[in-house]
């Protein structure tokens, strides 16, 4: 049987990218970066080499925003993303990683049963009781051998990790070492090495990081699309991509559909109409581009493999009365006023309008 990923690194991914970009690098690299921040910048925004390489572009937005990151990254500060649901955190830390130091997959994901040994390091307990403490018998933590060998560190949902864990890393920042008490060992970063963070914003209140940490990352909010077309934009390339992964020719979405779905998320996401006329009830939920993906990318798997490979807008409208339903009937009845006071006013949405007055009954 031959096998494939479900989903690959970045760095197998765009291999071919990562290539080009080193091999058409002419400006300094700082000391274990594979490429400068220049031509880290110009992998996660795209655009064309010389040589005629396309470099995708794996972030649309402000290119200020990356170079920020990238900055910060040089710096003797640790990089936070924070920000809603499906705003690129995760994404954007793992193609930071793996455009500098050539590796994504040193990462700590993050839960309220994270210990600090995932921070730090701890013991193999069958070595430790017939030996005592050694160096054989000690488990690295990813960020120990991210120190080691002066690679970028990720950690997942900071903010589901309990306080006195988080704080395990005041020192790492701050001295750039983590000394083995057991070993009267020090074990020194390597330049090179950092440590990008994401947190949800959803979580606050869950574990608050202390005032001490805080000031050891510098703390980047990383903001929804600015408008309709640039929602799209996103929306559309991820889809593709995502499609690729499937061994079957799925149907594209029409612009139009696309469009109107996405209308529909950030009119309920930020209670008013594009126009901002007309205010409405926000919903809770978090109607955010990463949703909106996954909900397209299901209805292309579901109209291939059962409808003919025709995408009906009912498989759309269907991925949005679930999601919102998973938060509570309150926002299907916002859904509801929505319909009602918005949709039905507009002629080219009647379809739209009849699908949810419809399914919602179901």
């Amino acid at each position: 049987m031959i096998k494939s990923s479900i989903r690959q690194s970045a760095e197998v991914l765009y291999k071919k990218e990562f290539e080009a970009l080193v091999k058409a690098d002419n400006n300094p690299k700082p000391a274990n970066w594979q490429m400068s921040p220049w031509s880290v910048v110009q992998y996660i925004i795209g655009g064309k080499l010389k040589d005629g390489t396309e470099i995708s572009p794996k972030y649309v937005g402000k290119k200020s925003l990356i170079e920020i990151c990238v900055a910060t990254l040089l710096s003797e500060r640790a990089l936070l993303l924070t920000g809603v649901p499906g705003t690129a955190k995760t994404w954007i830390s793992e193609h930071l990683a793996a455009a500098i130091s050539g590796n994504s997959g040193l990462f700590v994901q993050g839960t309220s049963g994270t210990h600090e040994d995932a921070i730090k390091y701890g013991w193999n307990y069958a070595s430790l009781i017939a030996h005592g403490p050694t160096r054989e018998g000690l488990i690295p933590s990813v960020i120990m051998k991210a120190m080691e060998t002066g690679g970028i560190a990720r950690i997942e949902e900071l903010s589901r990790i309990p306080t006195e864990t988080q704080d395990a890393l005041i020192s790492i920042l701050s001295e750039k070492n983590i000394i083995i008490h057991e070993l009267e060992k020090i074990i020194e970063g390597n330049k090179g090495f950092n440590i990008i963070a994401t947190a949800n914003d959803l979580d606050r209140g869950i574990y608050e990081m202390s005032s001490a940490l805080k000031r050891r990352f510098n703390i980047v909010q990383m903001p929804l699309p600015e408008n309709l077309e640039e929602e799209t934009k996103i929306v559309r390339y991820r889809v593709q991509q995502m499609g690729r992964l499937i061994e079957a020719p799925l149907a594209d979405l029409k612009e139009k559909q696309i469009q109107t779905l996405l209308t529909l998320f950030r009119e309920l996401r930020e209670g008013k109409t594009e126009d901002k006329k007309t205010k409405i009830r926000a919903c809770k939920t978090s109607l955010s581009p990463a949703i909106a993906i996954s909900i397209i990318h299901e209805a292309r798997i579901h109209a291939h493999y059962f409808d003919n490979n025709e995408i009906r807008n009912d498989y759309l409208v269907k991925g949005l009365i679930h999601t919102l339903r998973q938060e509570g009937e309150e926002e299907l009845q916002i859904l509801q006023e929505y319909n009602e006071s918005v949709l039905k006013k507009r002629t080219e949405y009647k379809e739209w309008y009849n699908l949810i007055k419809k399914l919602d009954k179901d």
